[in-house]
């Protein structure tokens, strides 16, 4: 990882499922974890009519986590207290939002435009692609957000994009998950409802994961992204 004007330029895992690929997704890990956090993913979901897909898996930043004793990890942004909701690091989030656009340009410069690229996360990794896609001025194909919430809401609001209810929503929570509370999950779903957004929402019974029901409503989901 290389630093330019204080944003990260990201290390990354890449996966191709075929030559030459029309789109591109790229799926931010949660805390603690790595890009190749969710390789194994990918066969799980890809579909053989499916086209050409470029999977770019981003390692985050190694920084200290005050929550965890200031135990140094990768993490999009520091949790600086036990309540998500509170006492958020609105400098962190800002920072990792203007890394993964770093990553958005070069798919776009590589030729996968805008519409035909789809941001997705887990936990800290779908906060991250919340609070890029509500102030993203040009729509992506599509936000993916798991077991995650809308982070710096207040400091997000002002900021929303017009575009942003143009871009279609997967949200998943497990309804056992003691990390990221499914109730912080809902209210991020109507936080995102109340700007214009139309979130298709679901809901399993699990803890702070992802589950094989998850993966194959996601599956459906991204076939109607790619018709």
């Amino acid at each position: 990882m290389s630093m330019s004007n204080t944003v990260p330029t990201l290390d990354f895992v890449e996966l191709q499922t075929g030559p030459k690929p029309t789109w591109t997704v790229v799926w931010l890990h949660g805390l603690g974890a790595d890009g190749h956090d969710f390789e194994a993913i990918v066969p799980e979901l890809v579909r053989p009519n499916w086209p050409s897909i470029r999977f770019v898996f981003p390692h985050a930043p190694v920084r200290p986590v005050t929550v965890n004793g200031g135990a140094r990890m990768r993490a999009w942004y520091d949790i600086l207290g036990p309540s998500l909701a509170e006492k958020q690091d609105i400098p962190g989030v800002e920072n990792s939002v203007a890394a993964i656009e770093l990553l958005l340009q070069a798919e776009i410069a590589r030729g996968c435009p805008p519409e035909r690229i789809i941001l997705a996360g887990f936990s800290q990794g779908g906060a991250i692609t919340l609070a890029r896609g509500l102030t993203r001025e040009v729509p992506l194909a599509g936000l993916v957000v798991l077991s995650s919430y809308v982070p710096i809401h207040e400091h997000l609001l002002p900021k929303v994009s017009a575009a942003a209810p143009n871009m279609p929503l997967f949200m998943a929570h497990g309804s056992l998950d003691p990390v990221v509370p499914e109730a912080l999950g809902k209210m991020s779903k109507q936080f995102l409802e109340g700007v214009g957004m139309k979130p298709e929402w679901h809901a399993y019974p699990m803890a702070h994961q992802v589950c094989l029901e998850e993966i194959s409503d996601l599956a459906n989901w991204l076939e109607r992204r790619f018709q």
